[in-house]
């Protein structure tokens, strides 16, 4: 008889399997900070992140921010019920937690180098969205293009963004100012994100494609469970 002995199939065994269904879970509690605090006051919940950083394949900082979002919008918008685990999702799928391209995240939050999108100028596949902010904040004149860890268009900034981590400034490519500014975007579009209708909802506001959300879906699982997505 041979045996065969797939490597990492133990490690994979030994894995929580990731829950179906929709929302996904709202991953590991977070510990009661003060969200009056001045400065980053995100940086709080540092104790909270390194625990899960390695397991999650999340930067410690980027793990702040979503939880901090999610803090702030269960005072704000308790009708809301978002997690850090749908922020996470959506961060990952759209930046790697601000890590695309090799950007790193640094620890005031702030992505470097910035990460912007290609031009939305209607080719094959992609949106067509003319230059609303005269290449300000994506250094397109033409044509405009996401911005930073969430992907933001500057339209959508210009209307949403908030600032985060008390330096002033509501800047798209910092992942406390971006993670707040989806939280309250996905909260205005889906209403109650603890409904699967409200939260799948908030997710098409946020993309439109039903690929995308299932793909969110299953990395915010994976989340909450303590697996990498």
């Amino acid at each position: 008889m041979v045996i065969l002995v797939l490597a990492g199939c133990g490690t994979e065994r030994n894995l929580p399997p990731i829950p179906e269904g929709i929302p996904p879970g709202p991953g590991t509690p977070l510990p009661l900070i003060d969200l009056d605090a001045p400065g980053r006051t995100a940086v709080q919940l540092r104790d909270w992140a390194d625990e899960q950083s390695d397991k999650l394949g999340i930067p410690s900082v980027s793990l702040e921010a979503y939880g901090y979002a999610a803090a702030i919008l269960g005072r704000s918008r308790p009708d809301c019920g978002i997690a850090w685990t749908t922020i996470a999702g959506i961060a990952s799928v759209e930046s790697k937690h601000g890590t695309h391209r090799g950007s790193e995240v640094d620890a005031d939050g702030t992505v470097r180098p910035p990460i912007i999108g290609i031009p939305l100028d209607g080719a094959p596949g992609v949106a067509l969205v003319k230059d609303t902010d005269g290449g300000k904040l994506d250094g397109d004149p033409e044509f405009d293009r996401a911005l930073g860890p969430l992907q933001f268009i500057p339209e959508t900034w210009k209307r949403w963004g908030v600032d985060a981590n008390g330096d002033g400034v509501a800047d798209p490519q910092n992942i406390d100012d971006a993670a707040l500014t989806a939280a309250r975007y996905l909260c205005a579009s889906g209403g109650d994100l603890t409904s699967e209708r409200g939260w799948q909802q908030a997710l098409l506001t946020y993309n439109q494609s039903n690929a995308y959300l299932l793909t969110v879906r299953d990395r915010a699982a994976a989340y909450s469970v303590g697996r990498r997505a």
